[in-house]
């Protein structure tokens, strides 16, 4: 699982082994909450193989946020940096295969990277990324329609149509399942 990553990390062989060591493999089924909305998160998980939804309950009703996929890193990063309550819940949708390291041996390697720039720098922009893609998500529903958010997802993200169920997919959309429907064959006719 690692070794596509080992060329952009310079690191001695011997610390690279050390950080690596971290990480344990699982494989879970689809359906399996990985952390519970008010949990704290002590973990944070790689993608080998899989899919996982980012949700969290509006008044009984799902909301998903995120959907991630191979070679990924997800967690309740909220709760995981600052250890507060979890706002949201992460779930596999596929039976995945994951690697995960807690919060204690994450600290430690921040430790010892911080004084490390390009190493630094590729944590910042990993982060910054993730903050991006929710300001983007967020101000789709402000200026775009269902339609809109729909066609953007097939362009830049169309991982998600091909491997999402549809009642998730509505569910990032802010919309009913229905509405998909009616969205989906109203572009269908326009073709």
């Amino acid at each position: 699982m690692f070794s596509q990553f080992r060329n952009k990390f310079p690191l001695t062989d011997e610390k690279w082994n050390e950080y690596t060591g971290y990480f344990n493999r699982i494989e879970v089924p689809a359906k399996t909450v990985l952390i519970e909305e008010g949990e704290v998160s002590k973990k944070l998980f790689i993608i080998e193989k899989g899919c996982i939804r980012v949700w969290f309950n509006n008044n009984g009703k799902d909301l998903t946020s995120q959907f991630f996929f191979e070679n990924q890193s997800v967690a309740s990063i909220e709760s995981f940096i600052k250890k507060f309550p979890s706002p949201v819940v992460v779930e596999t949708i596929e039976p995945s295969v994951l690697w995960w390291i807690h919060k204690k041996d994450v600290d430690t390697i921040l430790e010892e990277i911080k004084e490390i720039p390009e190493l630094r720098d590729r944590l910042i922009n990993m982060l910054f990324q993730r903050t991006f893609d929710y300001m983007k998500h967020f101000f789709s529903f402000i200026k775009d329609s269902p339609a809109q958010r729909y066609l953007s997802l097939i362009e830049e993200k169309p991982q998600i149509i091909q491997r999402v169920p549809q009642h998730y997919i509505a569910s990032y959309l802010g919309v009913s399942t229905v509405h998909l429907s009616r969205i989906k064959s109203k572009l269908a006719h326009k073709k």
